[in-house]
């Protein structure tokens, strides 16, 4: 199906928020609306959401791609993950404002913006469907545990690793090094160690809002939310192996992936934004099909 692209330029406050909608001819009543993940831009890493809106858009699929405050060419300071269901709800209102068709849309997120669609997506009844891609759920020991799982223990089986310890080369030692404050902060030990170190990493993806851990936070909105979810993980990245040892070692997060309304989808070999066009196109794939099939 043919479609056009334009440019659109609307208010976030007092800011100026830039989205790019991909409209088919005939557009169907639900579309999706791309939440880039931080810090990024509306085009994505390797043009990954450029790409995505289009080959939706040759399905009938609308979908629109934007900038929130701070980040690309719209206006305001730069915030983390938790601060933008705000522009969000703007896009999403704009999103309808541009495609009259609509009934109902979908929020595509990557990273942290798949943990910002869990967490806040229950509060718009317009939002009926959530694709979320590797989602973000990081703590200072849930990261270790998932270093220790999914890389050291790996190392360990290595016997060059072994023979670099034999030679005692400096990266090697590094390596140790690493390593054992890995294992000190999965244990949850460690000098100077204190209650807030157990909270979400403060860095871009910073949880920095409420004392409540992250991962707890996404499945309360994940509880909240009534919608159909379309979970996709990547099999070579230590963001999804994280969200799963997360899932696996909580009962709540169980019952909510075996929910009938959760599909999930695992690319085995792919990496954190899927950067090949055979792991890109299958994402797009999986989305069309599965917006087509309720």
């Amino acid at each position: 199906m043919s479609f056009a692209e334009r440019a659109v330029v609307f208010s976030g406050g007092i800011e100026r928020l830039v989205a790019i909608v991909s409209l088919p001819q005939h557009p169907l009543p639900r579309g999706v609306l791309i939440v880039v993940g931080g810090p990024q831009y509306r085009v994505g890493s390797h043009r990954q959401f450029v790409l995505l809106c289009r080959a939706l858009a040759t399905q009938g699929i609308a979908a629109m791609r934007f900038d929130y405050r701070g980040m690309g060419d719209s206006e305001g300071e730069a915030r983390n993950f938790e601060e933008i269901w705000p522009d969000i709800r703007v896009a999403t209102d704009q999103f309808f404002l541009e495609v009259p068709e609509l009934r109902d849309v979908v929020i595509w997120g990557l990273c942290d913006a798949a943990s910002a669609a869990l967490i806040c997506a229950h509060r718009d009844p317009r939002v009926t469907g959530l694709v979320l891609l590797n989602p973000w759920v990081r703590t200072l020991e849930g990261l270790a545990k998932a270093q220790l799982k999914h890389y050291y223990w790996s190392r360990l089986m290595d016997k060059e690793f072994w023979r670099k310890m034999a030679r005692g080369e400096l990266a090697f030692v590094m390596a140790i090094s690493s390593f054992a404050r890995a294992l000190a902060t999965a244990l949850g030990i460690g000098r100077g160690r204190t209650a807030a170190d157990n909270s979400p990493v403060t860095t871009a993806h910073a949880d920095t809002n409420t004392s409540t851990p992250l991962p707890e936070r996404m499945a309360d909105g994940m509880s909240r939310f009534k919608g159909k979810v379309l979970l996709i993980l990547s099999g070579s990245d230590l963001t999804a192996q994280e969200f799963e040892d997360t899932a696996r070692g909580a009962r709540r997060w169980g019952r909510l992936l075996a929910d009938t309304r959760v599909e999930r989808r695992k690319l085995p070999n792919a990496n954190h934004t899927f950067s090949t066009r055979e792991w890109r196109d299958q994402v797009a794939a999986w989305t069309a099909d599965w917006m087509r099939s309720w």
